[in-house]
């Protein structure tokens, strides 16, 4: 029986020439979190000893992130490991159930407006952590109302 060898030192994942999707849904959390923070790839890099086109790989999956690279991620842009996997969908394909609401088909994704990432921006710059709670607080109950309308 022939072996097949999957790289210089014959373990690792085989080169199929697309990305798995899971390191591609994790890329794109880590991107997500970066332009919230208004970050650029290069600052991110430099946070955690590495150039921007390693960043850029991370983010569209094409190199796979490690244990300790993910929990160096989690630590510079200030979030739970867990964060680069919410919204995973399940292995069959199917999507997990959102917490918040997905666009429509043909709408343009809210997280990738403009407005959005300028909202969330002033919204980490509030340095009081009550207050900023209480202005999550108040987004949530005028969300809700206009839901009840």
């Amino acid at each position: 029986m022939q072996t097949e060898t999957r790289g210089r030192r014959g373990g690792g994942r085989p080169k199929l020439g697309k990305p798995n999707p899971i390191d591609v849904h994790v890329g794109t959390r880590v991107r997500l979190r970066r332009t919230l923070l208004g970050m650029s790839q290069e600052k991110l890099g430099e946070a955690i000893g590495l150039t921007f086109q390693q960043v850029q790989k991370y983010e569209r999956g094409a190199n796979r992130i490690g244990a300790s690279r993910l929990f160096d991620l989690s630590r510079v842009l200030d979030v739970p490991v867990s964060f680069f996997f919410d919204d995973m969908p399940h292995p069959d394909g199917s999507p997990n159930p959102a917490p918040t609401p997905m666009p429509e088909a043909g709408e343009p994704d809210p997280m990738a407006k403009r407005e959005t990432l300028e909202l969330v921006r002033a919204y980490y710059r509030i340095t009081d952590p009550a207050v900023r709670k209480r202005i999550f607080e108040l987004a949530k109950a005028v969300a809700g109302a206009s839901d009840a309308a």
